[in-house]
């Protein structure tokens, strides 16, 4: 197996770096209920197929912890789930109808996002504040770039921005500016912990 360096560690693996198979099915299964409960976050929008959810912050926040290999597959997880009828998708949906209805391009940008992040996470940008900022714009850009293209065939290119994307603008900074808090927070306690 190739070893990892210090600054290639995402924070899950510094703060439990057992391997093994179990921890990775429960990292993965965990992190998979998590975004299905962030996805139960949700705030339906009159004007637009796509409701307001706390799954970008969840799909984001699991991607900086997890990397690159590990925050992607617990998306797949998550989604393979709510296709196989669990009640996981915003609003308790199940089936494949979220997939390929107006919400679709959001939940592939999922995917392309949480390697984005864990990438980057994987090369030291989840321990400064300025670093977590600009990951979470990428991510949330990607999010935004698949999903718009998806939501245009349901809305419209006239329509696309104004139900797709500037509702969650406010939001996303929200949940932009949580995460520049509490990665870097984390990390310094880990660097603490590990002075002791």
């Amino acid at each position: 197996m190739e070893r990892i360096s210090a600054n290639q560690r995402v924070m899950v693996d510094t703060i439990w770096p057992m391997n093994g198979l179990l921890r990775e099915v429960v990292l993965i299964l965990t992190g998979s209920l998590l975004i299905a409960a962030a996805a139960q976050v949700k705030i339906p929008l009159p004007f637009s197929p796509v409701p307001i959810t706390g799954q970008t912050f969840a799909v984001l926040l699991l991607a900086a912890l997890y990397g690159s290999k590990r925050g992607p597959v617990t998306v797949i997880t998550y989604l393979t789930l709510g296709v196989a009828g669990m009640p996981i998708f915003a609003g308790a949906v199940t089936g494949i109808s979220p997939l390929i209805g107006p919400t679709g391009g959001y939940l592939a940008g999922f995917l392309a996002a949480a390697y984005l992040v864990g990438l980057l996470s994987e090369r030291g940008w989840d321990r400064k504040p300025w670093s977590v900022a600009v990951s979470m714009v990428i991510g949330n850009a990607v999010i935004y770039a698949l999903g718009v293209l998806w939501l245009a065939y349901y809305v419209g290119w006239g329509k696309v921005l104004a139900t797709g994307v500037l509702p969650f603008i406010p939001g996303d900074i929200i949940k932009i500016g949580l995460a520049t808090m509490l990665l870097p927070a984390g990390w310094k306690l880990i660097r603490g912990w590990e002075r002791r």
